[in-house]
């Protein structure tokens, strides 16, 4: 039963205005959270068994705080680029709302300044320094860490490859899945949205700056090779790195003819790099199945992945205004609908849920990580994409298709006055449907939400029960993000409001 609910009208009355209170309660939970998160030269991690002891540096922005081992609690006491772009990007969110306005701007400069450490780290210079580390490792352990010859691999802008460093801003030493190529690009889109935010002196500016060129040339040079997936499980060519890559390199091209002084060629290559990457994006549309695939050239790649939440993620994380591959793209909430069908038929919590909510959303069929979901940031992106398309309706057409009519059926919104100009009885209707189905997914997770707001990685889909890393920050981060979303689409739909009831 998809998208159970989605006419019985969503949240109202006192529903409606618990939601809203639980959700400025949250913002502030969570925004406490992520600072909380950063530079947070407070704790020491004991790797025992990796003989390590770490000190987060000032800059560096933990997965999660909680100090597991995989007791079993997972170890997320580490810097990823993806995870810590994430939070700083819900950062400016909070900088904006001014309660930490000052210790915020400090976390930002303090992040620029450790991300350009990471990117002068060198595998040849770590051994070099190093010397015969291993013999502090446990024999156990040893099986875990990487050859001297992959670490030696680390050359150069090749460290950008890095998916997690220490947050002592030393390299990880352990193996894992790599290269992942999509945090450069993450925190290029970050910084670039950071830019014209008030509080930054020129030096702060001048290494923003040179941050933001750096991850640039990275993504020209190495984005037709394969990497591994946003779950890191997975090499080959994947939609979500694709469409970051994209979207960093078209807002960077006009941000460096915006802001450079004799910036043309380096502008021109990252325009033509993006076009080029604009052109693969359509081959990830499957009209057969109704959905954006994740995944290209991935040898024996795990069944089920290819319907992958991590599309979603990629268009909400891009922030493409408008055309194909942003939100108004009609396949997109084809992909979302066979999305929520999945995980309204594979999880136990979402049987006879309240018509007010909507279904907990995972990443994947046959999810095997901890619990297999539900994930607190793909629930939560569902409801930050349908405010995002709520912000777009209220002031441009919603194209209708035969691969979103369906969707727009079920949300009671799509009949004859889809194919009529935008007049603003007929906007008010689509923005306020659309409005509602985010804060359906809102009030799924404000119903799995502990009275403490911490939010961990996931939450059980056969108890609801949170599992996985505690206190994600990314969890923390899709949070004030979606309530950022909601706030601006309330902000587009004023003038709809005018006409009614202000939704």
């Amino acid at each position: 039963m998809a998208m159970a609910g989605a006419t019985a009208g969503g949240a109202r009355g006192d529903e409606k205005k618990s939601l809203l209170d639980w959700m400025a309660r949250q913002n502030d939970v969570s925004a406490t959270a992520i600072l909380r998160a950063i530079s947070a030269t407070h704790l020491v991690k004991e790797r025992r068994g990796f003989g390590q002891t770490i000190r987060p540096a000032p800059g560096s922005v933990l997965a999660s705080a909680a100090l597991g081992s995989s007791d079993p609690d997972p170890d997320y006491f580490f810097h990823w680029l993806r995870d810590s772009a994430l939070v700083i990007d819900a950062l400016r969110h909070v900088i904006a709302e001014g309660a930490f306005a000052g210790e915020g701007l400090s976390r930002i400069k303090e992040f620029v300044a450790f991300s350009l450490s990471l990117n002068r780290l060198d595998g040849a210079g770590f051994l070099r320094l190093a010397g015969d580390f291993r013999k502090n490792i446990a024999p156990f352990f040893l099986q875990y860490v990487r050859d001297d010859n992959d670490l030696r691999n680390i050359a150069g802008d090749r460290v950008l490859g890095e998916p997690r460093f220490n947050p002592d801003g030393t390299l990880d030493i352990s193996k894992w899945s790599r290269p992942q190529h999509d945090g450069p690009a993450l925190r290029a889109l970050a910084l670039m949205r950071f830019w014209p935010l008030g509080g930054l002196d020129d030096q702060a500016r001048a290494a923003m700056r040179a941050l933001i060129l750096t991850d640039l040339g990275f993504i020209v040079r190495y984005w037709r090779e394969p990497c591994f997936d946003i779950w890191e499980e997975e090499l080959g060519h994947h939609y979500y790195t694709r469409l970051v890559h994209h979207a960093a390199l078209a807002d960077g091209a006009r941000w460096l003819e915006q802001t450079g002084t004799d910036e043309t060629a380096r502008a021109q290559a990252c325009l033509a790099a993006a076009q080029e990457i604009a052109k693969s994006l359509d081959e990830y549309w499957c009209p057969a199945r109704g959905f954006y695939t994740s995944r290209r050239g991935v040898a024996n790649g795990a069944a089920g992945k290819e319907l992958d939440f991590a599309t979603i993620l990629a268009v909400i994380h891009a922030a493409r205004e408008k055309g194909a591959h942003s939100v108004l793209d009609p396949r997109f909430m084809a992909t979302l609908t066979r999305l929520e069908e999945l995980f309204d038929a594979s999880y136990a919590i979402n049987r006879d849920r309240a018509e007010t909510r909507g279904p907990a959303m995972g990443r994947y069929a046959g999810d095997r990580y901890f619990s297999g979901g539900a994930y607190y940031f793909s629930t939560l992106g569902a409801a930050e994409f349908y405010y995002a398309l709520a912000e777009a309706a209220a002031g441009a057409e919603v194209p209708v298709t035969t691969d979103n009519k369906e969707s727009l059926l079920r949300l009671g919104v799509a009949d004859d006055s889809f194919a009529l100009p935008p007049a603003p009885e007929h906007q008010k209707r689509r923005f306020e449907a659309l409005l509602r189905r985010g804060d359906q997914f809102m009030a799924t997770v404000a119903a799995y939400t502990p009275a403490s707001g911490e939010l961990s990685e996931q939450f059980d889909q056969a108890t609801g029960v949170q599992t996985s890393a505690k206190s994600l920050a990314w969890s923390h981060a899709a949070l004030i993000t979606a309530v950022a979303r909601r706030r601006a689409a309330l902000r587009a739909g004023v003038a709809l409001s005018q006409s009614g009831t202000a939704p």
